[in-house]
């Protein structure tokens, strides 16, 4: 396993991130959801192959995904240092008027109920999961910073949102005084590619370090050559939501090519499409959600594939634009 550094922050994470949305309480989240009996071992496969960034949320099964992964984390690492953790604030997450959203209410309150539930002093990279357009940003950015200050997170990061409001709240920051974003966790991976117009260029620019989640699509890329139907797209939710993100045009084309190439290399289809996201620029460590071993063993066998730069092109040349799916 390599390990970078974060964007342009001195901290360095893992080039694979383990997602721990899969892991918390089955019966309110769904039932591709793992307990933590069952997330143990595949959370301390991903450690001993040399995971150490982790990221989960606050909304994760309502809040059970923090209790597990805290736990979790605490059995598999000797010290807190030895790993990165972020979760994210601004889902509900609760009925109230003020438990959603990013106001310096509700971000002083989501942070101590975050760190109540993993058990620890402090996150790494504490990330607004969207951008809240009912707040002034001044507002959210101020309280971040006070979260940093008060020694409650080391980081901040953001997730999934327009170019133009990412540089707002960042010019937002620089005038302020208060603590710039570190991260982009966004939504990339080889069936969509939008990111490469404004916000990839932009995180350049910026030294943002790139953090993409459903980095397989949804797993479409994992399964391309054999798609089968997981538990989780059987649900109706997450049918409807895949169908919302995928289906273009090029992707039938794009999975053919992944396919091939793994079968060229002798590895998995998920490992080629995690070879070539961590081949661009920007891109620090993809969020891969693991529910059985081989994903994990994927994941690992990605991180230490290099594509050449025929393959890269063979695997991007059928992509067709889109509109821009969060």
């Amino acid at each position: 396993m390599d390990y970078v550094r974060l964007g342009s922050t001195g901290m360095k994470v893992s080039r694979i991130c383990l997602g721990m949305m899969s892991y918390g309480d089955p019966a309110s989240w769904g039932g591709w959801v793992l307990d933590e009996e069952h997330a143990e071992p595949i959370v301390r496969q991903a450690a001993e192959g040399g995971v150490t960034f982790f990221d989960t949320a606050d909304v994760y099964s309502g809040g059970v995904s923090e209790q597990v992964t805290g736990s979790l984390l605490r059995k598999i690492f000797p010290r807190r240092d030895d790993y990165v953790l972020a979760t994210k604030v601004y889902f509900a997450t609760g009925a109230g008027k003020n438990d959603a959203g990013l106001s310096r209410k509700h971000i002083m309150s989501a942070i101590d109920a975050s760190l109540e539930r993993l058990g620890t002093d402090y996150v790494d990279l504490y990330q607004i999961h969207r951008f809240d357009p009912e707040t002034p940003v001044e507002e959210t950015m101020e309280a971040l910073h006070d979260v940093v200050k008060a020694g409650k997170a080391r980081y901040i990061g953001a997730s999934s949102m327009w170019a133009w409001q990412f540089a707002k709240a960042q010019h937002t920051a620089e005038r302020g005084g208060w603590t710039r974003f570190v991260s982009m966790q966004d939504h990339y991976n080889l069936l969509h590619r939008e990111e490469e117009r404004e916000m990839i260029p932009l995180c350049l620019d910026q030294g943002v370090g790139l953090i993409p989640w459903s980095p397989l699509a949804r797993g479409l890329l994992a399964r391309a050559g054999a798609p089968a139907e997981t538990t989780r797209q059987g649900m109706n939710g997450d049918r409807l939501r895949q169908e919302q993100l995928y289906g273009g045009y090029g992707d039938a084309a794009i999975m053919e090519r992944v396919a091939s190439t793994a079968a060229y290399r002798g590895t998995s289809a998920a490992s080629v499409a995690l070879a070539w996201l961590l081949s661009r620029p920007a891109v620090v460590a993809p969020i891969v959600g693991a529910t059985k071993e081989h994903h994990v063993a994927d994941a690992l066998a990605g991180a230490s594939l290099k594509l050449s730069e025929d393959e890269i092109a063979f695997l991007e040349e059928p992509y067709q634009t889109r509109p821009q799916q969060f």
